[in-house]
């Protein structure tokens, strides 16, 4: 759970709002509880003899003293021989450690007589005025009772009564206080009036409990949201400040369904842990609390069932983990193949391949589905199990119940209470039992999610120096490049000075080296071993912004991004003008395909730069290289893309551009290499040669090969 527990790093500034949810919480399950706590004084007065205040009397009685009298019911009064059973209260239990015991009262005794509501002659007491004078007896006083013992003796005890603890005190207060607005007499209409009272009371409770329960969802929901932001915001953050390797190496699908899929996962487990698992178990608490005052020794026995629910609970929420991870990774998969597919979608119809990538998805698909339904199995076999489990405790905790109402140990409104108190328990619990499953399928979500936020970012020396603009020369000194994951080295003590204002061409065969001696430079990946210098400054001992901001690019893959074109132009120089903008484009080219569209340089590209050509979007590639001003500039087949009625003009830009600037050109095109200052050959990840055109043309045999091959074919072909 470590994973999932990092995600309160953005919960904790939200104290107060937890603070609410919980209060919220606890407002819920003790007004649930409340709720069905009325069924009882219900049952009381529309079943029993008793009557409201009755019952109140006796509970108080069971608290302060720890005894129990018998309620009569309906049929004790038709029976002739039982008529005087309205003027005793007959105990049937006496707690052992109570008051009651202290005073030699025991079962089967027949109060008849409390302090001046004694007995006189033909004169009996009514066993509801009994109940209430001992009911309402002062704490820390004596009580004189006359007893009628099981042999007809009658003895005079005393009872005393002593200082209530603080929690009985506040349950006999809460019930003085509730029953005082209902009214005393047993008649018919008090009784309209007591159900009339208990059925608005419940509807009080109702509508609190509501508004608790819309105050705890809304700020549970606020607090996951609030937290999935900022995580969200820190796992975007960290990413764009990683090396461009990790992504060559792992693509970029599983990041993305890392940072989106899998952070929602992760807030999900927020939200849950904020929401049921914290309502239900508390709202079972709360009706156990209410069922243990009933009676704590059938509450017990309901709570055996706890270590096999826990147990059970953490088989299962282990596998839920397991399944969940490797069901994300196949979502990741699955999410790869369709990006991969839907980007390549000519190439795969050209080429006829669309049954064969089909094939491929459904393999990938047949795959997430067995592991999504390993987790649905787990899902789905949580809650019966449990119900059962629960149903097995319950109907234990019962059938003792209905053995106690058969000795007189409890009355039948207080055993339905304990029923429903047992039984919406028992549904909160049920409704909880899935909790465990869903943390742990969060927590296998953020631990992918984590996994991303913990890989390393670009290194920079912690004494790094700003980069001065380039005057004099780059140099690369005896370099050497291992791609992560790789054996072999794809370049080899590579050495080479560059002129500051010099534009070099580099060429070579695929493989040779080339594109990676350049990415090098902007220190998208390290060197093994070597410098790259520039005026004889290490480039790893520079800040990567001051050395970055010397340098533009261009490759052959163009990359724009789905906002304006205006944006896109001005992506390097944010506070650049529309004039500056629209020079930039005119310098590229680009202007004249620009200004008559619809909306002009305001017109939004689009995902993948959908709407425009690949030469239209190479060419604000081009311009944006060409606004940031930069003193050293990479093309990297940058008009490979470009048709060739517009490559002439866009290589009289480039030529124009280069000027008394620093330019590394790789391409293939004869035009684009041989006017530049220095041609650089690399094979096998060396530098075998360099020079001008004119002088590599009569000494390479390779650079004659490329000159052959690669350089003058294209110009034929045009």
């Amino acid at each position: 759970m470590h994973s999932f527990a990092r995600i309160f790093k953005y919960v904790k500034p939200q104290w107060p709002r937890v603070v609410v949810v919980v209060l919220a919480v606890i407002v819920i399950a003790v007004l649930f509880a409340g709720s069905f706590a009325t069924v009882i004084p219900l049952l009381k007065v529309m079943m029993g003899q008793e009557g409201l205040h009755g019952w109140a009397n006796r509970k108080i009685c069971d608290w302060r003293y720890e005894v129990k009298f018998y309620v009569p019911e309906s049929s004790d009064f038709a029976d002739s021989n039982n008529l005087d059973i309205a003027n005793y209260l007959l105990i049937t239990n006496v707690d052992d450690k109570g008051k009651a015991k202290q005073s030699n009262l025991q079962i089967q005794d027949q109060i008849i007589g409390v302090n001046k509501l004694m007995p006189d002659g033909e004169k009996h007491i009514n066993r509801f005025l009994l109940l209430k004078e001992l009911a309402n007896a002062p704490q820390q006083a004596t009580i004189t009772l006359q007893v009628r013992k099981a042999n007809n003796s009658i003895e005079n005890l005393t009872l005393s009564t002593g200082k209530n603890p603080w929690h009985i005190g506040s349950a006999i207060d809460t019930a003085r206080w509730a029953i005082s607005f209902v009214p005393e007499s047993n008649s018919k209409k008090g009784k309209e009036k007591a159900i009339a009272f208990i059925i608005i009371f419940m509807g009080f409770v109702t509508i609190g409990r509501c508004l608790a329960r819309f105050v705890q969802q809304y700020m549970s929901n606020k607090i996951m949201e609030v937290s999935v932001a900022g995580l969200r915001k820190d796992a975007f953050e960290h990413v764009v400040d990683m090396p461009v390797g990790f992504f060559s190496q792992k693509g970029t699908s599983d990041t993305t369904s890392r940072l989106i899929g899998d952070i929602n996962g992760t807030g999900t487990g927020v939200k849950i842990l904020l929401g049921k698992a914290l309502r239900e178990p508390m709202k079972a608490i709360a009706c156990l609390v209410a069922a243990m005052i009933i009676s704590w020794q059938l509450v017990l026995i309901f709570f055996l069932c706890a270590p096999f629910t826990i147990g059970l609970g953490v088989v299962l929420g282990r596998r839920m983990k397991k399944f969940t991870k490797k069901s994300l990774i196949s979502n990741a998969l699955m999410l790869g193949k369709l990006e991969g597919v839907i980007q390549a979608l000519r190439v795969v119809k050209v080429y006829n391949r669309q049954n064969d990538e089909v094939e491929s998805y459904h393999d990938i698909n047949k795959t997430y589905l067995k592991r999504a339904l390993r987790v649905a199995k787990v899902n789905a076999s949580t809650n019966p199990i449990m119900e059962v489990i629960g149903m097995l405790a319950g109907s234990a905790a019962l059938l003792v119940g209905v053995h106690w109402i058969t000795k007189g140990n409890m009355d039948a409104p207080s055993f339905f209470g304990l029923l429903i108190f047992l039984g919406t328990a028992a549904e909160s619990i049920r409704k909880s039992s899935d909790v465990w499953n869903k943390i742990q399928a969060a927590n296998a979500a953020a631990e992918r999610v984590f996994a991303v936020i913990d890989e390393p970012v670009e290194k920079e020396n912690p004494d790094a120096k700003e980069l001065v603009p380039l005057k004099n020369e780059i140099e690369f000194k005896d370099v050497v490049f291992t791609y992560p994951g790789s054996k072999k080295p794809v370049l080899k003590g590579v050495n080479l000075k560059v002129k500051a204002g010099h534009n070099i061409a580099v060429v070579g065969s695929n493989g040779s080296g080339k594109t990676t001696l350049i990415n090098l430079l902007p220190r998208f990946y390290n060197t093994d071993s070597g410098k790259i210098l520039i005026d004889g400054q290490d480039i790893s001992k520079a800040t990567l912004k001051s050395l970055r901001n010397q340098i533009g690019m261009v490759t052959q893959n163009v990359v724009t991004f789905n906002d304006t074109i205006a944006m896109n132009i001005a992506y390097g120089k944010p506070d650049a003008s529309r004039k500056e903008i629209i020079d930039a484009a005119k310098r590229a080219y680009a202007h004249e395909f620009i200004e008559p569209l619809p909306n002009g340089y305001d017109t939004i590209i689009g995902e993948h730069g959908a709407g425009l050509s690949g030469g239209q979007l190479q060419r604000v590639v081009i311009a944006r290289a060409i606004l940031k001003n930069p003193a050293i500039l990479i093309f990297d087949e940058a008009t490979s893309q470009v048709d060739a009625n517009s490559e002439s003009k866009i290589h009289k830009a480039i030529e124009q551009i280069m000027k008394n600037r620093t330019t590394f050109l790789i391409a293939h095109r004869f035009s684009t290499v041989v006017s530049a200052d220095v041609i650089v050959v690399m094979d096998d990840g060396k530098i075998v040669a360099q020079g001008q055109h004119e002088e590599l043309i009569q000494s390479c045999l390779l650079y004659q090969s490329l000159y052959e091959t690669q350089l003058i074919a294209p110009e034929k072909d045009s």
